[in-house]
């Protein structure tokens, strides 16, 4: 699935991932492939992005996520 995480002055990562670990408002959650639709707002943690072959982690102090039609989009 295709991932961008957004920041007001840069784009962080973009690129293909098979999970995403984002540090939600109530806890943390996991994004895989062919998720369902959703909107979720982040608190402060690090998101993971996996992409089978490394695991890179991005600092966020919140944001939201989009996750529509296997694209995820971060605004952090």
């Amino acid at each position: 699935m295709q991932v961008d995480i957004l920041t007001p002055d840069a784009t962080l990562f973009s690129g293909e991932a098979k999970v995403v670990t984002l540090p939600g408002v109530n806890g943390s959650f996991q994004i895989m492939n062919m998720h369902a639709p959703m909107i979720s707002a982040l608190s402060t943690g690090n998101v993971i992005v996996d992409n089978g072959a490394e695991k890179l982690e991005f600092p966020v102090k919140g944001g939201i996520i989009e996750v529509l039609n296997n694209k995820i989009v971060i605004l952090a």
